[in-house]
């Protein structure tokens, strides 16, 4: 049986031997090692696999970048920085 776990803010974990991984065009890859993590941030240079390059950008997960952007709207906006003209 596989189990997949979401990293927060990095890859998706696989753990188990019961897993094929396979392209768009039915082809299935290699798995050399286990576990294996699949990339999230859409940044690495090995996709599907994650090389670690989530760390490098600032990789937020929709999780807490939801969270990020809700307490942004809730601040008030800076004054005077709407409505004035020069």
């Amino acid at each position: 049986m596989a189990t997949i776990k979401v990293r927060q803010n990095g890859p998706y974990l696989v753990e188990g031997d019961d897993v094929t991984v396979v392209d768009w065009n039915g082809a299935t890859y290699t798995l050399a090692k286990r576990p294996f993590a699949l990339c999230r941030c859409g940044a690495s240079t090995n996709k599907p696999f994650c090389d670690g390059t989530h760390s490098k950008i600032g990789f937020k997960g929709a999780e807490e970048a939801a969270r990020e952007f809700d307490a942004q709207k809730q601040q008030p906006a800076p004054q005077g920085t709407q409505g004035t003209q020069g």
